[in-house]
């Protein structure tokens, strides 16, 4: 076949490039131009595999060589996942910055004296016999002055102290400068609490006695 004599072709010439032709001549192009621009050892996305491949992390593509890597660096598909790196950059710096900054909570820092003394009893509600619960007085005579015990409920599987047991759960008390003591109780359902800290029987409530310097809590569980 005459390629010489082909349209389009020069003498000599061997014939106009094909597709295959132009894609390489393309490709050789780009790698040129990208190892004047790119230098390898700074590029946060290379990553050499231990089959001696090249590794594009942002891409997620596999490449033989360097001229190949390179090639890609130019190519469309780089180039957007690097827009859009760089716009998703951008709009975390903003959160960030437009983020209000959160109050930072100063831990109390006081010399603890030991556990303080207490007293469990069981309980049953008079109003109905079938509800039981449980009564504790905790004795505070060292208590910082101004200071009133606090308590909260704690599941099992909040504390890293103890095994978790599903079956159990805490009553946690706090008063300075005592340590905290927690007392492990079933894990059952506990009759909302009354605001009213009066001795009413048929309620879960707490009290604390500033002059005896005692704080009690009733727990009623539902049936």
């Amino acid at each position: 076949m005459d390629y010489q004599n082909r349209v389009g072709s020069k003498f000599g010439g061997g014939g106009p490039a094909g597709a295959s032709e132009a894609n390489v001549d393309r490709r050789e192009r780009l790698r040129k131009l990208a190892l004047e621009t790119i230098d390898l050892a700074k590029d946060p996305y290379i990553l050499r595999t231990h089959l001696g491949t090249l590794e594009c992390r942002l891409c997620l593509t596999l490449h033989t060589n360097e001229g190949s890597y390179l090639a890609h660096t130019q190519g469309k598909k780089h180039q957007t996942n690097l827009a859009r790196r760089a716009a998703r950059d951008v709009k975390e710096g903003q959160l960030m910055i437009t983020m209000p900054k959160t109050t930072e909570i100063m831990k109390k820092n006081f010399v603890k004296i030991g556990r303080p003394g207490y007293k469990v009893t069981k309980i049953r509600e008079e109003s109905s016999p079938n509800r039981h619960g449980l009564l504790f007085k905790i004795d505070l005579p060292e208590i910082k002055d101004g200071v009133r015990p606090i308590r909260r409920m704690m599941s099992a599987f909040e504390q890293r102290r103890e095994i978790p047991n599903r079956a159990i759960q805490y009553l946690l008390v706090a008063a300075e400068p005592y340590e905290t003591v927690a007392f492990a109780i079933p894990a059952r359902e506990i009759v909302s609490e009354d605001s009213d800290e009066s001795f009413d029987a048929d309620a879960t409530w707490d009290h604390w006695d500033n002059d005896t310097k005692t704080y009690h809590v009733q727990l009623i569980f539902n049936s």
